[in-house]
This record gives structure tokens, C-alpha cells and sequence, in this order.
């Protein structure tokens, strides 16, 4: 039996009627109704194709990745390289505080060229003011 302090194993509270339920269950699927009905026309329009594949249309956990990943590599390789040059030259540590630094910069560098905030070497423009 249901007590006012919770459900009973049917998981009903209360000694309520089954037509204020019904009532309350019409007035919430009419409600949901209503919030679908204005999420539906808020929502932007799908391409035909439903498609998103191309260069500017990639998924944005696609992009992060890859724009994390390039820069993971920039960094590796400079830090990689200094290092090494660390141990053949014997200059401990400045070679590899260099390259990380220039590691750094080529990531960076690299990642704004992805996303398109920097023009990439042979005359692409920079912004979409430019033709």
C-alpha cells in the first residue's frame, strides 16, 4: 500500500484517483508535444543528403582531434629533436628548451593553418574577405 512518504512495488504514490492520473498524463504528452513542436522549428535545416563529409563539414570531434593531434606531434617532434641534439652535442638542457619552444610555435602555427585562421604558403587568403 502506498503511504505518503513514497511509492508502494506498483510505484505509486498516494491514494490518488486514476482520473486526476490520466488527466496529468494528457496535460504532460500535450506539453511534450508543444516543446518538440518548437525544438522542431528552432532546429537548422538538414542538407537533402543528410551528409556531412567534405573538408569544412567534419564533425567537430573529428576537428578536435585532429587539431589536438597535429599539435601533440609538433610539440613531440621539437621536444624529440632537441634531445637528441642534447645528447650528441652535450648541451644539456638548451637544445631541448629550443625545440620544445620551436615545437610549440610549429603546433600552434600548424593548427591555425587547419582551422583556417592563417593562409597556408602559395596565395590562399586568410579571411573570406579576401577572393
Amino acid at each position: 500500500m502506498a503511504t505518503s512518504k513514497g511509492p508502494d512495488k506498483t510505484g505509486r504514490t498516494g491514494s490518488g484517483s486514476g482520473e486526476s492520473a490520466g488527466s496529468r498524463d494528457a496535460e504532460l504528452e500535450r506539453r511534450r508535444r508543444e516543446l518538440e513542436a518548437g525544438l522542431a522549428a528552432r532546429r537548422p535545416e538538414q542538407p537533402a543528403g543528410g551528409g556531412t563529409s567534405g573538408p569544412d563539414r567534419t564533425p567537430g570531434f573529428g576537428q578536435a582531434l585532429k587539431l589536438s593531434s597535429e599539435f601533440i606531434a609538433a610539440v613531440g617532434v621539437g621536444a624529440a629533436l632537441g634531445w637528441a641534439i642534447d645528447r650528441v652535442a652535450g648541451t644539456s638542457p638548451w637544445g631541448l628548451i629550443v625545440f620544445l619552444l620551436l615545437g610549440f610555435g610549429a603546433g600552434v602555427l600548424n593548427v591555425m593553418r587547419s582551422a583556417g585562421m592563417v593562409a597556408e604558403r602559395g596565395g590562399k587568403s586568410a579571411g573570406p574577405d579576401k577572393p
